[in-house]
């Protein structure tokens, strides 16, 4: 305690510069990481030379997104010294909770993808696992959203404006990534070989984070990678007036690291694109391959030492990049480079939607990356070689296989490359998994039987539960013992307290304190007062059409509809939470989340609803906004079209929480519903064949709407201006398209849809009956864990061993 002390005041005095008496909460929150970090590094640095002495076998994560969120709490939690530090800081006259208010959430990331990344980071670690996170260190990251007047905007997320006491900076790490210019094809000693002399080069300076396992057994690094230009400032250039043109080329190499997924409407947003996703990938394969060499001085062991997995299609053109590196640069015979790279690499697919499949035009491949178009050339060439020795003369079958699409204006297919160019391709979830076989890779897994696996996804309960919700923890230790933080799988002892009243007023105890706790913050940025004890019904995630928040709110509109009917009537009374970010060029998902502020100015002022239904929407969701939500929450919104959703973390944390879930039978929520009991959980709506087939039949929904009163009723309310009278058009679009182009089958799900939120409704009213449930999501979460998916990872894909997560000393455990 005196040592944490002390040195938490010399970082102060020696790092920051400032004496106690001067110091601002930032600067307390610095000093306090950084004394931290210290005690990190050291089993940071044991822990890489052990692995590297050993010759332990490396994975190499590389994802565009990594949200880890904050990472003070978090690293305190992992090593065991959140109640050191706090008692420490609390002597210094600091409080351990507002210097963790201080730390920015790191804007890595958007949403699922990135957060599923940060957890299986955090997951190696407490496995044991050697293992390096590649990504971009954004100067800006996805972006800060405000909401004005009811609209998105989007603002850039300083997050580094103050600097970040966990990274460290390693100028000597600096590789060059190279664009453009042409390729010459020489002779050398009677092999042809091809020199790319590229036309344009921008540096990759590297910084490092150490993410922490639990019980600070083990620490990996997440390096990221910063862009610069080997040439700052043209001197000549600023020295004739030319200020700006001077520095032109540091502003270009720059772009690449600004901000996370730039618009991509335009033809310079779509090279930037493509000139972020070869970035990162190779100077993350120049820098594992140069570890490689480093430990096991040749390159044909690669796949013995190294797996390097592909998290999405963003960074397929590992399968391009790896190939030149070992037949360009190290003089690899194609053949023998090609077993290599397949047995090396694997690949995670997200996503059933073709589009999100990425393309690029191969005029733009040709233009900034010419050798990695020829290298894809003759590895389609390959491929269509044996497409035809499996389907001779079946044009088609060639078509849809391969990697150039020549129908939609010649684009290189990244889905397929990564694809074919993997030893292993999994979904996220068995539903998406089995999906991915009869749709977006059928022909491909016909022509490469037996490559495509399920993991699926999981969360990190360290900080989904420990963190995010301490006194529910509390109570778990207290019923099952403490040693449920190190082994999940104990929570099932829950189930014996089914049935003890005296617990589950316990167990409702904590959910009402997490709901006030998130009602006063609500009250606080947004002016709303809620009652806690209203039933919070929560959606939080990307707002996208799949996703249905349009289903929720038009389920919201109805209901609002039907309480001024009968305003007498005993209503449950509700508070409908939203949180999320729309891509800045989706103009529809904007769209929805205007519709969805205006229907909650209406609601929220009615009077004559008595309060019973509230509609709030949170702007700038992050880590730590769902860190509030999540242990608040009563209820869980899954509701996405059915066979569209990959996976889901979300319905996980929720579940977890001790939400119960609404969802349709898609991603993981199908997995949810078989371990917490379809008692436990509400379902609704069309199933995934069922989707197929009404989209066969038509999208028209006005046969649907007619049936339909309650329906039609809200969507004539929403047209006809009700809840915009400033603009009575500004939702027609919505209208028109639930009637006529209902595509992610809102209209066609929606009167399922009421009525299980009627059940809900049900079910809240008898409250040993919700209390029972909501237990049981909590006891029966525990397959859900990272550490699940990651062992499973390790042992069907990458070939690993993994180490037990650490338990408590025995002098730490309860009797």
């Amino acid at each position: 305690m005196a040592e944490i002390k002390s040195d938490v005041l010399a970082k102060l005095r020696l790092a920051i510069g400032k004496e106690a008496s001067q110091a601002t909460q930032q600067d307390w929150y610095h000093a306090a990481a950084l004394t931290l970090r210290d005690r990190i590094v050291h089993r940071w640095l044991t822990a890489d030379k052990e692995s590297y002495d050993a010759g332990r076998k490396r994975v190499y994560y590389l994802s565009l997104e990594f949200l880890i969120g904050r990472l003070f709490t978090d690293a305190l939690n992992n090593m065991g010294l959140m109640k050191v530090f706090e008692i420490a800081l609390g002597d210094l006259g600091v409080g351990l909770m507002d210097l963790r208010k201080c730390e920015p959430d790191a804007a890595l990331g958007n949403g699922g993808l990135g957060r599923l990344a940060a957890c299986f980071m955090e997951s190696m670690s407490t496995l044991q696992i050697p293992a390096i996170g590649y990504g971009i260190r954004y100067d800006f990251g996805l972006f800060r959203q405000v909401i004005v007047d009811g609209w998105q905007h989007e603002y850039p997320d300083v997050w580094l404006s103050f600097g970040n006491p966990w990274e460290f900076q390693r100028p000597e790490v600096v590789y060059h990534v190279h664009f453009g210019g042409g390729v010459e094809h020489v002779d050398d000693k009677g092999r042809a070989r091809a020199v790319w002399h590229p036309g344009e080069t921008v540096q990759a300076v590297a910084y490092d984070t150490p993410i922490v396992g639990w019980r600070g057994q083990h620490v990996n690094a997440l390096r990221l990678w910063s862009a610069r230009s080997p040439d700052p400032l043209k001197l000549d250039v600023f020295n004739s007036g030319d200020y700006l043109g001077a520095s032109a080329e540091e502003a270009r190499a720059e772009a690449i690291c600004k901000f996370l997924y730039p618009n991509d409407e335009s033809p310079a947003g779509r090279e930037l694109r493509l000139r972020q996703e070869y970035f990162f990938v190779s100077a993350s394969l120049q820098d594992l391959v140069k570890r490689h060499l480093g430990s096991d001085g040749q390159l044909r062991s690669l796949s013995q030492k190294a797996a390097v997995q592909l998290n999405d299609t963003h960074p397929s053109l590992a399968v391009a990049e790896l190939m030149r590196i070992l037949v360009d640069l190290h003089n690899f015979r194609w053949d023998e480079a090609w077993k290599v790279t397949v047995a090396t690499l694997s690949y995670t697919n997200h996503t059933l939607l073709p589009e999100a499949l990425e393309t690029w035009p191969v005029e733009l491949f040709e233009r900034l990356l010419p050798r990695h178009l020829e290298i894809i050339y003759r590895i389609n060439a390959q491929h269509l070689a044996l497409a035809e020795q499996r389907a001779p003369g079946d044009i088609d079958y060639r078509a849809s296989v391969s990697l150039i699409d020549e129908k939609s204006g010649r684009r290189v297919r990244m889905g397929q490359l990564a694809f074919v160019g993997s030893h292993r391709i999994n979904g996220v979830s068995a539903m998406h998994s089995d999906l991915m076989k009869e749709t977006v890779f059928h022909d491909l897994n016909h022509l490469y039987s037996g490559r495509i696996t399920n993991k699926t996804n999981g969360i990190t309960f360290r900080r989904w539960l420990m963190l995010a919700n301490p006194k529910l923890t509390s109570l778990l230790q207290e019923a099952c013992g403490d040693a449920i933080v190190d082994d999940p799988t104990l929570l099932s002892s829950l189930e014996s307290y089914i049935a003890d009243s005296g617990f589950h007023q316990k167990f409702r105890a904590v959910k009402h304190h997490n709901k006030v706790q998130l009602a006063r913050l609500i009250g606080e940025r947004m002016n709303v007062r809620l009652d806690p004890g209203a039933l919070f019904d929560v959606q939080i995630k990307r707002i996208h059409e799949y996703k249905r928040q349009l289903l929720n709110i038009l389920e919201a509109v109805a209901l609002y509809q039907d309480m001024k009917d009968n305003p007498q009537a005993d209503w449950v009374p509700r508070v409908k939470i939203f949180a999320g970010k729309a891509a800045a060029s989706y103009r529809y998902a904007k769209l929805i989340i205007k519709l969805i502020n205006d229907v909650a100015e209406v609601v929220n002022n009615d009077p004559a609803i008595g309060g019973k239904l509230k509609v709030v929407f949170m702007a700038d969701y992050n880590v730590s906004l769902a860190e509030a939500i999540i242990p608040a929450a009563d209820l869980s919104e899954q509701i996405s079209t059915a066979g569209m959703e990959a996976s889901g973390t979300g319905n996980m944390k929720l579940a977890l929480n001790g939400a119960l879930t609404i969802g349709t039978l898609d991603g993981a929520n199908i997995e949810i519903r078989d371990n917490v009991g379809a008692d436990n959980i509400a379902i609704f709506g069309m199933e995934a064949g069922d989707v197929m087939l009404r989209r066969q039949q038509g999208l028209d929904a006005t046969d649907i709407i007619r049936r339909s009163p309650r329906l039609a009723r809200a969507i004539d309310a929403i047209a006809s201006g009700l809840f915009s009278p400033d603009e009575p058009g500004r939702f027609e679009p919505i209208a028109h398209a639930l009637r006529h182009l209902d595509h992610y089958m809102v209209s066609a799900d929606f009167d399922s849809y009421y009525e299980a939120q009627r059940g809900i409704d049900a079910r809240w009213q008898t409250v040993p009956a919700w209390t029972r449930a909501s237990i049981l999501n909590v006891a029966r979460m525990a397959w859900f864990s990272s550490d699940r998916t990651i062992r499973e990872y390790a042992d069907d894909i990458w070939n690993v061993p993994v180490g037990p997560v650490a338990a408590a000393p025995a002098h730490a455990q309860r009797a």
